[in-house]
């Protein structure tokens, strides 16, 4: 599964600089990605540190 996540972080990052340099950073798409590549990261990082979950 975690490569999963890796290749959607990939994916979705990309997206973001893309929709940066396109839309620009206030745009509704790019901060949409920048969340869902937020997302991504909190559950690639809980996934391998679980010890590190905030409480």
């Amino acid at each position: 599964m975690p490569e999963s996540i890796l290749k959607q972080l990939e994916n979705t990052r990309e997206k973001m600089i893309q929709s940066a340099l396109e839309n620009g950073f206030r745009d509704v798409n790019t901060i949409r990605l920048s969340k869902e590549l937020d997302r991504l990261l909190n559950l690639y990082q809980f996934k391998d540190f679980p010890e590190k979950k905030l409480k």
